[in-house]
């Protein structure tokens, strides 16, 4: 039994926040010639984080669908602005699974960075702090930090450890989201003025209340909002910085952006867009499913047709987070449940997918299909791990994939029957790219020699992949624990959108 936090006064949202950027801190004094040590202590910090997040889910009352665990305090008292953490069952999991997949990512590194080794790890702590502080933000000012601060550790990752192309990648990923961003702290800036507070559960209570937006308003504003968080996602059609990102990043990078960080956009949608502007959120819903739908389908046909196996995943988020979007707009309990386990199903098996990746470019250098074949019979154990990775994105019952598709479509095949054809064609879409790659990665003919030569994974390896092996399948057997996280906070939602 878990003691209660408030027994011991203990901020658990703020040190699962602060702790990896005390950590960056901590960092900064360690010599950077050691580099032994420098590992070591940033996957110590990582795990402490893991920690925290691990008595917060004990202290977590699943019953609640109100914020819990809230921490305010006055941070700039002329401007009204406060140091406002909280978390729901819109947040939990996603707080969870970035705590979750940091360590992994620093075991991930240990032997594929080894030059400038201190920089790197400061730069993904404090990555992780921006990841968080940006789910568990109550204030809009605090949450624009956080949102913006992801930026600069994501860009330099990018532009510094990245492919030969990394400088042309890191920029269109920053000015992409850069711009975005603009618009919505105009945004904020107009809420404050029209509702006299940047407290988000205040500004939802005065907006529905005594400072109701106008039509006009609330489109322009919903705009702003949904640009800078599709930007994210990333929605069709502003997808095409995704690719050149993925492509160019160091495998660390790849597994945070996708396992977390697009997470953001979808997650923005829930948290700001729709509940602040729910009246334009209802009159755009079709413009927004059908982007939804465009994008599930492009996404697939365009991982149909690449060479390369990581910008195949990478167009396989786009198809994937088209679900999660058509989710969002959808006003069912069913649907958003399914929405938010689809955002940890998709952290788990590409973030998964692009460390297998990363651990035969290791190896061979490469990542053309073309230059593969034939690895099932000689690596075996990596055969074996990949192709759970791959089953869980096609979403085969038994893993988790399932679960949050199956949720998802349930609620769209109900209530609007053709989006719930067109939106399934990405399942099978997503089985032909997905088992094609399979095909001409690991079977059939072995086209090189280097290829009869490949070291099958290490200790070290089985040992950062495990985990992501037992979440899928737990997820796929046994979601009630998580879903029954996710639905108190859901059935109010649902309640106040409709109200």
């Amino acid at each position: 039994m878990i003691p209660e936090l408030e027994s011991f006064n203990l901020p658990v949202l703020s040190l699962i926040t602060m702790t990896p950027a005390v950590g960056a801190i901590l960092l900064s004094l360690v010599d950077r010639n050691n580099k032994a040590l420098l590992r070591q202590a940033a996957l110590m910090i990582s795990c402490l984080t893991l920690l925290f997040s691990l008595l917060m889910i004990g202290n977590f009352d699943n019953a609640v669908g109100t914020m819990q665990l809230e921490e305010q305090h006055t941070w700039i008292e002329s401007l009204g602005i406060s140091y406002h953490l909280g978390v729901d069952g819109i947040s939990v999991l996603l707080v969870l699974l970035t705590s979750f997949s940091m360590p992994l990512v620093f075991l991930s590194t240990w032997s594929a960075i080894d030059d400038r080794v201190k920089e790197f790890q400061i730069a993904l702590l404090l990555l992780q702090t921006g990841m968080i502080g940006a789910f568990l933000a109550l204030d809009l000012i605090l949450f624009y930090f956080f949102y913006e601060a992801m930026l600069i550790p994501m860009y330099l990752i990018i532009g510094i450890w990245g492919g030969r192309e990394r400088i042309y990648a890191a920029l269109k990923f920053f000015i992409y989201t850069m711009v975005g961003s603009l618009l919505m702290f105009l945004a904020i800036l107009y809420l404050y003025q029209h509702t006299g507070t940047f407290d988000l559960p205040l500004m939802l209570e005065r907006i529905r209340s005594t400072h109701p937006l106008g039509p006009d308003q609330q489109f322009w504003l919903f705009s702003a909002f949904t640009l800078s968080f599709a930007i994210k996602v990333p929605l069709f059609p502003l997808h095409t910085w995704l690719p050149d990102a993925h492509v160019q990043a160091p495998t660390a990078g790849s597994v945070v952006l996708a396992g977390v960080l697009l997470k953001m956009g979808t997650y923005g949608l829930l948290r700001f867009s729709i509940p602040l502007f729910s009246d334009a959120a209802f009159d755009l819903q079709g413009v927004m499913c059908w982007l939804a739908i465009i994008g599930i389908i492009f996404g697939a046909c365009m991982a149909l047709v690449q060479n390369d196996i990581k910008k195949l995943i990478a167009y396989s988020s786009v198809s994937h987070l088209g679900f999660v979007v058509l989710a969002c707009f959808i006003p069912s309990v069913e649907a958003i449940t399914g929405g938010i386990l689809q955002m940890v199903n998709h952290g788990l098996s590409t973030g998964m997918l692009f460390l297998m990746i990363g651990i035969i470019y290791e190896r061979r250098h490469t990542r053309e299909l073309a230059d593969y074949g034939g690895l099932a019979k000689v690596i075996p154990m990596y055969t074996i791990f990949f192709l759970i990775a791959v089953l869980s994105s096609i979403g085969l019952p038994g893993l988790n994939g399932f679960v949050g598709e199956f949720l998802i479509l349930f609620a769209v095949f109900r209530d609007f029957p053709l989006w719930g054809v067109l939106a399934s064609t990405g399942v099978v879409l997503g089985a032909l790219y997905l088992l094609n790659m399979v095909k001409r990665f690991l079977f059939g003919p072995i086209v090189h020699e280097e290829n009869r030569t490949v070291a099958d994974l290490s200790v070290r390896e089985i040992i950062y992949l495990l985990p992501f092996v037992v979440m899928m399948f737990w997820l796929g057997l046994y979601p009630a624990p998580f879903i029954n996280m996710v639905k108190p906070t859901l059935v109010l939602y649902v309640e106040m959108l409709k109200s």
